[in-house]
């Protein structure tokens, strides 16, 4: 097994490991570490991290990446082929995404294909809510998933302060 090129993406939410190469970006994981290490970013990643960059300072709303998925199970693949075409600061259901698969009945396999998806922000599972509207299930955290939709949507998703 070859090791592939890593880079490294700091954010307010902390620092993400991007993994890929010229076949596209493998994966994308939130990391322990508080400061981005030095480096020097690979050629093809240099493209991933200048997006999520972007994106991150609330500059970028649409990812131009190839990505490569590997050999996820064809369902998974399926779902997060259809989390990519969710607008930015616009949410979907689990059971809308089983449905436009072709099996309403299908929502945990929807949930699950989330939990496992390799490449998070850029497949933006976290654009994924409970059909009754209320945050559920994020493999980083609910405080993150709101946070991260706070960013594209600060009108719905914000913290209300007090009236008072």
């Amino acid at each position: 097994m070859v090791d592939l090129p890593v880079a490294y993406c700091a954010s307010s939410f902390g620092v993400f490991k991007i993994t890929g190469d010229e076949e596209g970006i493998q994966s994308i994981q939130l990391t322990p570490k508080k400061v981005l290490p030095k480096q020097v970013v690979p050629a093809p990643l240099k493209e991933a991290v200048r997006q999520l960059t972007q994106y991150f300072n609330g500059r970028r709303k649409e990812f131009d990446l190839k990505l490569n998925f590997g050999d996820a199970p064809a369902f998974h693949q399926e779902v997060w082929q259809e989390l990519v075409t969710i607008p930015y600061g616009h949410t979907t259901s689990y059971s809308s995404i089983a449905t436009t698969l072709g099996d309403a009945n299908k929502m945990r396999a929807v949930g699950q294909a989330n939990r496992n998806n390799p490449i998070p922000i850029v497949v933006p599972c976290h654009r994924v809510i409970a059909k009754s509207g209320k945050l559920q299930g994020y493999y980083y955290g609910l405080d993150m998933k709101r946070k991260l939709l706070e960013l594209e949507n600060p009108m719905s998703f914000a913290s209300q302060g007090s009236l008072f």
